[in-house]
């Protein structure tokens, strides 16, 4: 995770400061982190995924992309992955990615079904 954040900080405009938003992986709140000073961290609420938009981004792709399939190697899932977003993009997010509830607190009052777990 240092790496991580000394190259972000090596990216961030001079003059400028980087906010990153995090979940409470343990390596994300580790008092061993070497936090560059363009850098604050701002961690989420524990157990809120519907907070993070890149678990709607996890959970859409793993319901719509990669269940239900046999992939040869990993260079394989990603070049789906990859093909899938390509041609989301490509093709408006319309057809192949529609707007939605997909947080958890969704489907806690019972909207569930492909409908309903779409990305956010």
């Amino acid at each position: 995770m240092n790496l991580h954040l000394e190259e972000i900080a090596r990216n961030v405009a001079p003059g400028a400061h980087a906010v990153l938003l995090l979940d409470q992986t343990g390596w994300h709140t580790t008092t061993k982190l070497d936090i560059p000073a363009n850098i604050t961290l701002l961690p989420l609420p524990p157990k809120c995924p519907e907070l993070n938009p890149t678990e709607n981004v996890w959970l859409f792709m793993r319901d719509n992309w990669l269940s239900n399939r046999v992939f040869k190697s990993y260079d394989d899932v990603v070049d789906h992955c990859r093909w899938r977003i390509s041609a989301a993009a490509t093709h408006g997010t319309s057809s192949s990615i529609s707007r939605g509830a997909s947080c958890p607190s969704e489907r806690a009052i019972g909207r569930t079904g492909s409908v309903h777990r779409d990305l956010v």
